[in-house]
């Protein structure tokens, strides 16, 4: 796929394209959406959350969370966002569920598994970069097919056959046991509508390329004329534990669910909710910082898996399960 090119000529030839790229290690698993479910204590599925400390039941929008979180699990000690997923599950043949761990990327191997993040700015112009208050999601968690997952470009999955495998992209979940895990790759819009923070459905502010995609040069449609930078998750799922064919279902169907019910794949998303201090971002994205950025000051991974926070709903999500948490049913 084209990023992958984008993502070698980063790695490779430092002055051809610039990126930032990160190691951010989980902050909590816990049933908390202050972004879909604001004020409800107990979302209706778990999540998992990395970055700053200051994540909470309700993150009021007015307020800037760089000044209320006091630590971060991201590698650039600036950015005190906010980024989350659901978490994966298998499920048994006698239909308990037990949490898939997740690990870190290569050389990226931070605590409680955690993501790699990466900020690409906009290849021949300006990047703007997202603004205090400013947050989105990408992805539909009703989605249960390709037609209709299929709007949001670059939602994938990575059967790993090594830690380094960055082909063979599926929108579904892989149907054969990954050797070395499975890799969910969630890619949001990188086109603004230059006004709304935020929308009603978290989305409609922001839009992908008119025309191609955002690696490829593809202009921003008018609606949404400000190019922001391309937002990237990767998520390495520890699949390997259930690798074993005589685990699967008797039908040879894969065994692994969503924490919101998804045994497809097609239903999944992520959230974020912008963090950076003051306008560091915006100055890496004008430097052209190359995942190194000397605009920015960096702790170690150490110091970020220090960086927890205790769930604020208590209920067991570990162990062998007879339900997924918050009861979620499994649909298709």
């Amino acid at each position: 796929m084209q990023w992958i090119q984008v993502l070698a000529a980063a790695l490779f030839a430092p002055n051809v394209y610039a990126l930032l790229r990160f190691s951010c290690s989980g902050l909590v698993l816990e049933r908390l959406d202050p972004l879909v479910n604001p004020g409800v204590n107990g979302s209706p599925h778990l999540h998992q959350i990395i970055g700053g400390n200051a994540f909470n039941v309700s993150m009021d929008p007015a307020k800037d969370i760089s000044t209320m979180a006091t630590c971060t699990t991201c590698t650039f000690s600036q950015d005190f966002s906010n980024y989350w997923t659901a978490v994966l599950y298998f499920k048994a043949r006698n239909g308990t569920f037990k949490r898939v761990p997740q690990k870190g990327n290569v050389n990226f191997e931070a605590a409680n598994g955690g993501m790699t993040i990466y900020y690409s700015p906009e290849t021949s112009g300006k990047t703007t970069a997202f603004q205090k208050g400013f947050r989105m999601l990408i992805g539909n968690v009703n989605s249960r097919s390709k037609a209709t997952s299929s709007q949001f470009r670059q939602l994938t999955y990575t059967c790993l056959q090594t830690p380094m495998t960055r082909s063979g992209e599926t929108m579904d979940f892989p149907t054969a046991p990954c050797p070395s895990g499975i890799m969910a790759n969630l890619r949001f819009p990188t086109c603004w509508d230059g006004v709304n923070l935020d929308s009603v459905d978290h989305m409609s502010h922001v839009a992908y390329p008119a025309s191609g995609t955002f690696e490829t040069n593809g202009p921003c449609p008018s609606t949404h004329p400000v190019p922001i930078p391309q937002l990237f998750f990767e998520v390495v799922w520890d699949t390997t534990g259930f690798n074993d064919k005589s685990l699967w279902p008797t039908d040879g169907s894969q065994p692994f669910v969503w924490s919101y019910g998804d045994a497809t794949g097609y239903g999944t998303h992520g959230d974020y909710v912008f963090g950076w201090k003051g306008d560091s971002l915006q100055k890496a994205m004008d430097t052209n910082c190359n995942i190194n950025c000397p605009v920015l000051t960096t702790q170690s991974i150490a110091d970020g898996n220090k960086c927890t926070q205790k769930s604020s709903v208590p209920e067991n999500i570990d162990g062998w399960l007879t339900e997924l948490p918050g009861n979620m049913p499994i649909t298709s």
